[in-house]
């Protein structure tokens, strides 16, 4: 009987939904007219990914994470759907967020302190 019902339903059925670019926990999402920047935090590590309001055709986009007195780490171009994803170590220390799509674009100040 148990084989029949892995037949049917089939291998890997009920696994997790594929994971995010980044490894972690959602700390913050910071919206703007054409997209989002979207971060994420596990041990001492900040991640993040700018995404595209509209994804498909190719759009100028960028994401930069700055950790206090350290410089940002970047990821500029022409993307579809998404820039990044860009990770530093922050420890303790606070982060600069800058992300863009087209000619919109939001920035942080210093967050996660």
């Amino acid at each position: 009987m148990a084989a029949v019902l892995v037949a049917l339903v089939g291998p890997g059925a009920g696994t997790a939904a594929a994971a995010g670019p980044c490894p972690g926990h959602k700390a913050r999402t910071l919206t703007f007219s054409t997209g989002k920047v979207v971060l994420y935090k596990k041990r001492g590590y900040v991640c993040a990914v700018t995404y595209a309001k509209r994804p498909g055709a190719r759009q100028k986009m960028s994401i930069s994470v700055q950790a206090r007195g350290s410089r940002p780490v970047r990821d500029t171009g022409r993307f579809t759907r998404l820039a990044g994803p860009v990770k530093v170590h922050a420890g303790h220390r606070c982060v600069w967020v800058k992300g863009s799509v087209g000619r919109a674009k939001v920035s942080s100040g210093w967050i996660l302190c």
